[in-house]
């Protein structure tokens, strides 16, 4: 009887260890930002944030001219409860993977109908809502962990390391 404990007590040890070291590795935390913006929609997204950690946006992390997820782990997932114009473009109401095309001069930011899918390997053109193009801008102070701000205006910024790219949802 007693090995019996000892044994079921050394598996549940184990256990515990084995998913705190899972739990650590889990890089990118969970984060969430959520608004109704003066039109009376509410925007919601929902995503992973990766750190910069010393690397450079557009070259080790975000590599410029590619499709990005914008985030870490699942693909981020961007909502509206209405219909709206970003940039001045109509998009339906509904859920969209947020994706975007990073660079130096201009980013792309894309709805993609496809939101619940891990990262962008599966990711397809044929898919997308809506693109938008926007000129990045310089943060005063640096972000370490990629984070979005929604505004009760309707703005939506990407802010990370020194870079923000802001778009509008009216």
């Amino acid at each position: 009887m007693k090995k019996i404990f000892a044994l079921t007590l050394f598996v549940s040890l184990f256990t515990l260890v084995t998913a705190s070291a899972q739990e650590k590795k889990k890089a990118s935390p969970p984060a969430s930002v959520k608004e109704t913006i003066s039109s009376g929609t509410t925007v919601s997204i929902d995503y992973s944030q990766p750190s910069v950690k010393g690397r450079t946006i557009g070259a080790e992390i975000a590599p410029f001219g590619k499709v990005w997820r914008t985030g870490a782990n699942e693909a981020t997932v961007f909502e509206v409860s209405k219909a709206v114009k970003v940039q001045g473009k109509d998009l339906a109401a509904g859920k969209y993977g947020l994706y975007t095309i990073p660079g130096e001069k201009e980013w792309t930011i894309i709805f993609n109908k496809t939101w619940k899918q891990w990262g962008s390997t599966n990711y397809s053109e044929a898919d997308d809502a809506l693109r938008v193009v926007v000129k990045p801008g310089k943060a005063a102070t640096p972000t370490e962990q990629m984070t979005f701000k929604i505004e009760k205006s309707g703005k939506v910024s990407l802010l990370w390391g020194t870079t923000v790219v802001a778009f509008t949802v009216k």
